[in-house]
């Protein structure tokens, strides 16, 4: 299968890539990394007394600091799997036991399950040497003791958080460096500023071992996201495994992943390494997933549990060291309450999820994309067309683009077999006639226009779904409540929906 090509943004290098999504160099200076993203620290503090999170908000609160305070272990849990927090400062006693601090021990486990390099400061009234030990054991950076130092609690808090600041920034600056040295292998267009979270998350996933859900309609490009992350990861030098799951026949399905012994079956004559032992060391991507069988699933969920498989018709068990990233275009939290898809292994596949916004909602990609397509095509079929006319971009930037990226690739392509002038010009596009085009001129719109129009439009995309709706469009649910009724949208079926 041919590797998908993407541009960098101009001047096409990592460096520009990075610092459009607010990644910049930085010295290896200890004095430098710690000026690094002049933000607020960002604590949260879990403590079961009321009057102690007032405390210590008020503390943080007059040294800059911006924290969020919670009173129990299951919302620690809930808050750092929503935002992104610079340190921790934690109760080690509940509701459950006030005095062996037995919950907050179980807390720093979990945490670490989500980011074993998240730092956590513990405290507690009922310190001990010995439950200090075993809190550092756990993983706690440091441990303070009620009633607390106001002066050593905020320096502890501060130098944890510049610290873990400190080794984000660095981590991204080295798939910066990783990205700049696989220039060549993929490239990639990511303007738009739908694209930012995307780009994020590449910058900041893709160095670790996560294993990453990519979400998004056909022909996104999820698998360009896909080879970004293996290009910027550890594991960079090693295979990137692409496997289409859903084209996989049930039958051969355990013989194509996990490979077969001589005489498994009646067609196997000679041994095979499966998708799985090519990408030992490396990384594996599961095309397709939710059209995995379920009777498949639970096999698949096993290898990713335990890192062991067997060959088809044998008893040896092997390990694998393999990352594994996979994609959709379904809604699999839909299809596991459909009972089509195993909840466990959703939860194995999407250790972060990345959606893919399609390419109606990245229109500033498009000219850009069209670039890179026609000098890839020129390139191979050896034709001279320097670019497009303004009615072919136009037309280009108007449409509405059902197949995506993809469908974009194959359009620039046909223009440039059709073209005999020095121009491609909106009848070599082949592209249909504008009743499925965008046909809003937003030029001749007035704000409060365009603002009704983008929040029925978010409605309609999401069903009525207030929730996902005022999410899309960055605004809080009461905000976007509010702009419906402003605009006569507050309909009772976007309310029942919601409920």
């Amino acid at each position: 299968m041919e590797l998908k090509e993407y541009v960098l943004p101009s001047p096409g290098n990592a460096t520009s890539f990075f610092s459009s999504i607010g990644v910049t160099s930085f010295s290896a200076n200890t004095a430098s990394l710690m000026r690094i993203n002049e933000q607020p620290y960002r604590v949260l503090v879990a403590d079961d007394q009321p009057a102690v999170l007032d405390a210590l908000k008020l503390l943080f609160r007059s040294h800059d600091f911006d924290v969020d305070t919670v009173r129990s272990p299951q919302v620690v849990l809930e808050s750092i799997a929503l935002r992104e927090y610079d340190a921790l400062l934690v109760d080690l006693n509940y509701a459950r036991d006030t005095t062996s601090g037995r919950e907050g021990i179980e807390l720093l486990d979990r945490i670490r399950e989500i980011d074993n390099r998240l730092p956590i400061v513990v405290m507690t009234a009922w310190g001990t040497i010995d439950l200090a030990v075993a809190a550092v054991r756990r993983g706690a950076r440091d441990f303070i003791q009620k009633p607390w130092d106001d002066e050593r609690l905020v320096s502890t808090i501060t130098i944890h958080a510049e610290l873990y600041r400190a080794l984000r920034q660095g981590q991204r600056l080295a798939a910066e460096n990783q990205l700049m040295r696989n220039q060549g292998r993929t490239i990639f267009v990511a303007q738009a500023p739908s694209m930012r979270p995307v780009n994020e998350a590449i910058a900041q996933i893709g160095p670790s071992d996560a294993s990453v859900l990519i979400t998004g309609e056909h022909g996104s490009g999820k698998e360009v996201v896909a080879q970004m992350l293996h290009g910027v990861s550890r594991r960079s030098e090693k295979a990137l495994i692409t496997v289409n799951t859903g084209g996989l026949p049930e039958g051969t399905f355990e013989s194509e992943l996990f490979g077969h012994v001589r005489g498994a079956f009646t067609d196997a004559r000679t041994d095979r390494i499966g998708r799985f032992e090519m990408a030992d060391g490396g990384t594996l991507f599961l095309d397709e997933i939710a059209n995995v069988p379920m009777r498949q699933q639970a096999r698949l969920l096993r290898v990713l549990e335990t890192g062991e498989m067997e060959r088809v018709g044998s008893s040896r068990t092997q390990k694998v060291n393999v990352r594994v990233i996979s994609a959709t275009n379904a809604d699999l939290k839909a299809a596991c309450e459909q009972g089509n898809f195993r909840e466990d292994l959703l939860f194995r596949l999407n250790t972060v999820e990345i959606h893919l916004p399609p390419l109606r909602e990245r229109r500033e990609d498009i000219p850009a994309l069209s670039s890179h397509f026609l000098h890839k095509y020129t390139a191979r079929y050896n034709k001279q067309v320097e670019g497009f006319t303004p009615e072919a971009m136009e037309k280009l930037l108007e449409y509405n683009w059902p197949g995506n990226v993809r469908e974009l690739d194959h359009t620039i392509e046909r223009a440039v077999l059709m073209c005999r002038d020095e121009k491609i010009d909106v009848n070599h596009l082949g592209l249909p006639s504008s009743n499925n085009s965008r046909s809003v001129n937003f030029s001749d719109m007035s704000l409060e226009e365009v603002e009704a129009l983008l929040v029925g439009k978010a409605l309609a995309r999401y069903n009525g779904n207030v929730s996902q709706a005022a999410e899309v469009l960055g605004l809080s649910r009461g905000t976007f409540y509010r702009r419906m009724e402003k605009h006569g949208l507050y309909a009772p079926s976007a309310v029942k929906k919601e409920k």
